[in-house]
C-alpha cells in the first residue's frame, strides 16, 4: 500500500468523523505530505507502520533546518500525531511513534489588540457614498459585537439571524453551532444593509442565505474581509498589525476587562478549551497593570 491510499483514507476520516473545516483538512494532509516528502529522500519505501521515533525526530530536525518555525512545527506535530490516531482507529498501525516526539517551546505570543477609540476610528473611515461602504460598516460592527472568526462572518447565514431577539446563529470549527448576543448597534447596521443594500442586489444561485455579498450576489472571500480591514486601518494612520482577527481579540478583550466572566467570553468565542480563552487574562493583567502605572499616586 502506498502512502497515496493512507492520504485518502485520512482525508475521508477527518471530513467525515471529524467534520473539519477544508481548510484545516488540508493543513493535516499537508503535514503527512511533507512527512512523505522527507521519507521519499532519506527512508525511500518506508511504511507508516515501519516509521519510529528516531525517524520523526530526524524529519524535525530536517523541517528545522528548512527554518520552519517552531509554531509551524510544533503545529505540524499535531497534524502527525491526528495522523496515527487514525492509523490505529484502522488497524494500519500497531503502535503510535507520535506518543513521545516533543514539540518546541513556543513563546506564548499575546494578540494586538485595539482601543474602542481605534475600533470606532476603522468604522467611522468606511466610505458610505459607496455602493458596498454599509455592507463593510454592517460587517465590522458584526465582527466587533460577536467576536466571529473571519469564516464565520462570510459564511453567515440570514436564516440565523435572530435579531429581535438579539442572537445570531453561528456555525463555528468542526461545525459546532452557537448563539451569540449581538449588540443593538451592529443589529442597526445589518437591517440597513439588508433592507437598502443587499435586496436590491443580484443574488447569485447558492447564495440566497448568505448575509454579505459582492457586487455580484456571491459570498465574500476571507481575503477580501483582510484587504477592506487593512485599506481602513492604513486610511486611519493605525500602525498596528490589524487582520479580522484583531477584532475578535478585542472583543474578548475588552469584555475581559469590563468584567465579563470567562466561561461566558469562551462559550461567544466557540472555544473548545478554556485555556484558549484564557490568553485574555493575560491582557488583562498588563492591562491593569498599565493601569497603575497611569493612574496609583505612587507608581
Amino acid at each position: 500500500m502506498n502512502w497515496e491510499v493512507y492520504l485518502k483514507g485520512f482525508q475521508s476520516y477527518l471530513k467525515l468523523e471529524k467534520s473539519l473545516s477544508s481548510n484545516s483538512v488540508d493543513a493535516y494532509l499537508h503535514d503527512v505530505e511533507k512527512l512523505c516528502q522527507f521519507l521519499s529522500v532519506e527512508f525511500p519505501g518506508l511504511q507508516p507502520k515501519q516509521v519510529d521515533l528516531p525517524v520523526l525526530q530526524n524529519f524535525l530536525r530536517w523541517v528545522n533546518e528548512l527554518g520552519m518555525s517552531a509554531a509551524s512545527q510544533a503545529r505540524m506535530i499535531s497534524g502527525l500525531k491526528t495522523f496515527y490516531t487514525y492509523l490505529l482507529l484502522e488497524n494500519l498501525a500497531e503502535s503510535d511513534p507520535t506518543q513521545l516526539l516533543e514539540a518546541p517551546r513556543l513563546a506564548r505570543k499575546l494578540p494586538d489588540v485595539l482601543t474602542i477609540e481605534d475600533i470606532n476610528s476603522i468604522i467611522d473611515a468606511v466610505d458610505l457614498s459607496r455602493a458596498e461602504g454599509q455592507r463593510n460598516k454592517a460587517m465590522l460592527e458584526t465582527l466587533y459585537s460577536c467576536g466571529l472568526r473571519v469564516s464565520e462572518l462570510v459564511h453567515l447565514k440570514i436564516s440565523n439571524l435572530f435579531l429581535k431577539e438579539k442572537y445570531i446563529k453561528v456555525l463555528g470549527k468542526g461545525d459546532k453551532e452557537r448563539l451569540v448576543p449581538i449588540g443593538s448597534v451592529a443589529i442597526r447596521q445589518i437591517n440597513l444593509y439588508k433592507d437598502e443594500i443587499r435586496d436590491s442586489l443580484p443574488v447569485m444561485k447558492g447564495f440566497e442565505d448568505i448575509l454579505f455579498l459582492n457586487r455580484r450576489g456571491r459570498g465574500l472571500s476571507r481575503v477580501m474581509v483582510f484587504t477592506i480591514i487593512k485599506q481602513l486601518a492604513q486610511k486611519t494612520g493605525l500602525k498596528k498589525h490589524i487582520s479580522p482577527h484583531t477584532f475578535r481579540h478585542s472583543f474578548a478583550t475588552h469584555l475581559i476587562e469590563g468584567g465579563a466572566d470567562l466561561r461566558a467570553i469562551q462559550e461567544m468565542l466557540g472555544h473548545a478549551s478554556i485555556t484558549t480563552t484564557e490568553i485574555y487574562t493575560h491582557l488583562d493583567r498588563q492591562y491593569l497593570r498599565d493601569a497603575i502605572i497611569q493612574f496609583h499616586p505612587r507608581s
